[in-house]
């Protein structure tokens, strides 16, 4: 008997929830032998983007709505997110109801708005077996803890892609132990990672630094270029490259100007292929405050990327094995990006060689067969 697996995750921005999903989605139809179907719901066009590529790979949509409403929706500041959030919420009512309850049976997983589905199945005491998904380093403030505890009893799991963020979920008490487990994402997709490899990035010889991520608060771009700038005066023959947009960019911007760095620190914007700039390049350095886990650090060292992180919660210690991986820092500390930036100049090529190695061991948890692995053993279980 075929089981169906439905995802709701409404993302506004293509972040590593959106990519975890569409990869979690492929990995179920690839390795599942038909016993499980995946389907992912598109309430009002947040998935219109990966569609073709969603049915290559023979993952249905449900769609909600035939009007791409989604493009008319801010995608970004803390503001206009949230007002997106809440429209994709109220459309979502009817039609998630109606799906939810001709789809008892079946499996549901969980990873944005989660109040939404959470309350539905409450309200309408349905049978459909719900997973929640947690990312990141959530806020546990007094609603959201008021939530997750009277949602235990309707939880059949919790899951969390890192050990440290399992760990921090299980400290609250709010959820039953035995019902919160370690997923890792499906990260490592050859079909995407490996289209147009090729691409140069029209950047000179000079040894390349890139970063990658949308231009935020979190990912702390400003105190990387500013660690970045100390060390061009040790060490010219160095290039930053940061992938990326968003709120932030003007101020990046205009630090770059002011600061007349502009030769040395390039913001290529938002780009379809981050992978042909992975490819050339000779160092990742991820400067983020938190991660959820941190996607880009896997390709990166998937492709073969020296990477330099900072310790910041949930991932990359885990990722890096606390520096056996890479090199770690403490985050957002003065100097202590520009000391990494050192070491790694410093470093000998087998060091470099023998980190490289150790982390692609690592990272082969984040695959598609590992995650359908553990994925397929969780809703066994269910």
């Amino acid at each position: 008997m075929v089981k169906k697996v439905l995802y709701w995750a409404p993302c506004l921005n293509k972040v590593g929830t959106y990519y975890s999903t569409i990869n979690s989605a492929i990995s179920i139809e690839k390795y599942s032998k038909d016993s499980l179907k995946p389907t992912i719901i598109n309430v009002c066009g947040e998935w219109n983007d990966s569609e073709h590529f969603l049915k290559q790979n023979n993952v249905n949509i449900v769609k909600f709505y035939r009007k791409n409403l989604f493009k008319y929706l801010p995608k970004n500041g803390f503001l206009g997110s949230r007002f997106s959030y809440l429209v994709i919420a109220m459309l979502s009512v009817i039609p998630l109801i109606k799906l939810l309850k001709n789809n008892k049976n079946e499996v549901l997983i969980i990873h944005l708005i989660v109040t939404l589905p959470l309350l539905i199945k409450f309200i309408f005491n349905l049978k459909i077996k719900t997973i929640m998904r947690i990312s990141g380093f959530p806020k546990l403030n007094m609603i959201r803890k008021f939530i997750w505890k009277y949602s235990n009893k309707i939880l059949e799991y919790i899951t969390c892609p890192t050990n440290d963020l399992l760990e921090h979920i299980k400290d609250t008490k709010i959820f039953d132990n035995h019902k919160i487990l370690f997923l890792p994402d499906a990260v490592i997709n050859l079909k995407r990672m490996n289209r147009n490899i090729d691409i140069k990035n029209n950047i000179d010889e000079t040894k390349t630094i890139l970063a990658v991520g949308r231009l935020t608060k979190q990912k702390n771009f400003l105190y990387l270029i500013q660690e970045f700038e100390k060390f061009l005066k040790i060490n010219k023959n160095y290039k930053l490259i940061i992938l990326g947009s968003g709120e932030k960019r003007s101020e990046i911007q205009n630090y770059i100007m002011n600061r007349k760095i502009s030769d040395s620190v390039y913001l290529k914007g938002r780009v379809d292929n981050v992978f042909s700039y992975m490819k050339n390049s000779n160092l990742f350095v991820l400067s983020s405050l938190w991660e959820d886990p941190g996607f880009v650090i896997i390709e990166a060292a998937f492709s073969n990327l020296f990477v330099i992180s900072s310790n910041c919660p949930n991932g990359p210690k885990e990722i890096l094995n606390n520096g056996t991986g890479g090199i770690l820092f403490e985050s957002n500390r003065e100097d202590a990006l520009l000391n990494s930036f050192i070491e790694f100049d410093k470093m000998k090529k087998d060091q470099i060689i023998k980190k490289k190695i150790f982390i692609k061991k690592n990272i082969l948890k984040y695959s598609l067969f590992r995650h359908f692995k553990s994925i397929s053993k969780i809703i066994n279980q269910i």
